[in-house]
């Protein structure tokens, strides 16, 4: 019989203080960009040629994530092809 694992979240750390704005937004588009592949990965769209910018940006809708641009799409392909599809 298999037991339940309980998962323990990450202690989140603030963010490097002093460091240029494009650095924190690129981090959070990233961030934004993992979040999304994750859940595309985990509704079962695994290949990124149908991870369409209108698909990537109704999950954002269903996790309540903002709508992403097409750059953050074109990141969330990026990480689903990374993974191996």
């Amino acid at each position: 019989m298999a037991t339940a694992m309980t998962v323990v979240p990450v202690k989140k750390k603030p963010l490097p203080a002093g460091l240029p704005r494009e650095w924190y937004e690129s981090h959070n588009r990233r961030l934004k960009a993992m979040r999304l592949a994750i859940s595309l990965l985990d509704s079962g769209t695994y290949d990124a040629r149908r991870a369409t910018n209108r698909k990537i940006r109704t999950m954002a809708v269903r996790t309540g994530i903002h709508r992403p641009s097409n750059v953050t799409c074109k990141m969330v392909r990026a990480f689903i092809v990374s993974n191996g599809g």
